[in-house]
């Protein structure tokens, strides 16, 4: 069950508030309560969920690069944080593709400038979110566990696995020894609304309705774990919650949905499509010589079984929250209203006591 008691009046640094996931999580920890201070890029994208739900009015913190040790100082210092909740990082895969050494500096060294500045601060819990594509993907469609090894092919996937080695070594040789907990969280591919980024498959889809046109879809029949994002960061708040209360919480946990119904690019695309109203047609433009991998998939049972977390919004209910919060935006709705209506709506299906 996510206390709000536990959030009320907690100083939280979260990094990532600018972005689309950050945004949601930045929104619900203020209306629980929460103390937070953000510290992330200025948004990425045009639109952008940080300006059109107007956050920086609800939220403090200060705009600033992971890779600038100093700027990541002075915003531990500022935010002199119980919890913090690591989101902000380089998430596109083909970005990273393009700038391989942008990834690796703001998703390795960027982790391990917030850790080291965290040393000897009085953050009891740090959580760091990384990824489903830590894992070393041999394609074989099996649902990756905790114990499987890390990997990763390409440069995005990469960085993260070593991301999940930093998190370690500060772990093991600072914060265990001080009585801290630090730990990853590995989450699916998350959807929703107010994200804006650009090629992202929802986002993308988006962009083709508004204009009247048909989408473009690389890979159509690669599989990836769905999610919506409030329940990916409805298991964030419940872990760090975990961390903070109790001894016995894995360093690692999956974060992703049930894998026995796998949905694919293409039938995410017809499903959202017919959602918002429209046609379910795409164009398929393939890739030539794409490293993407065609399939993932997250066993999360330990999760499940330590947190008491599962998807409330599985499936064809993350699509339909998603065009709800598109398609309402579109007809005049407040972004800052709608979003925290749905994480109000979506407060009333968790567990009570």
């Amino acid at each position: 069950m996510i206390d709000p008691a536990f959030w009320s009046g907690r100083r939280v640094l979260l990094t990532g508030h600018t972005g689309f996931k950050g945004g949601w999580l930045a929104l619900w920890l203020r209306a629980m309560g929460a103390e937070v201070y953000g510290f992330a890029l200025p948004p990425s994208t045009h639109p952008a969920l940080y300006d059109i739900a107007r956050l920086g009015e609800t939220i403090d913190g200060a705009l600033g690069d992971l890779r600038d040790e100093a700027a990541v100082t002075a915003a531990v210092r500022a935010a002199r944080p119980e919890i913090v909740l690591h989101l902000a990082a380089r998430a596109l895969v083909r970005a990273s593709i393009a700038d391989p050494c942008d990834a690796f500096a703001s998703n390795v060294m960027g982790t391990a400038h917030l850790l080291d500045a965290l040393r000897g601060s009085d953050a009891a819990t740090v959580l760091v979110v990384t990824s489903d594509k830590v894992y070393a993907n041999d394609e074989s469609g099996a649902a990756f566990d905790e114990r499987t090894p890390l990997g990763g092919k390409d440069p995005y996937s990469a960085s993260k696995a070593a991301t999940e080695m930093v998190v370690r070594a500060f772990r093991e040789t600072y914060f265990r020894q001080a009585g801290a907990r630090v730990a990853t969280a590995r989450g699916g591919n998350v959807i929703g609304g107010g994200d804006y980024a650009e090629d992202r498959i929802v986002p993308d889809i988006v962009r083709a309705v508004a204009a009247g046109q048909k989408p473009v879809i690389r890979m159509p029949g690669a599989v990836r774990p769905w999610q919506h994002a409030l329940d990916c960061l409805a298991g964030y708040l419940l872990y760090a919650q975990a961390l903070h209360r109790r001894d016995d919480v894995p360093d690692a946990l999956n974060l992703g949905p049930e894998p026995t119904a796998p949905v694919t690019v293409g039938e995410l695309t017809k499903a959202l499509l017919a959602a918002l109203g429209v046609s379910p047609d795409f164009i398929h433009e393939p890739v030539p010589n794409s490293i993407e991998m065609r399939t993932l998939s997250l066993n999360s049972d330990l999760a499940r079984r330590t947190l008491g977390w599962r998807d409330l919004l599985p499936g064809r209910a993350a699509i339909d929250w998603t065009a709800a919060w598109y398609g309402g935006v579109a007809a005049g709705a407040d972004p800052h209203v709608r979003t925290l209506a749905q994480i109000d709506d979506y407060s009333r299906l968790l567990p009570r006591h």
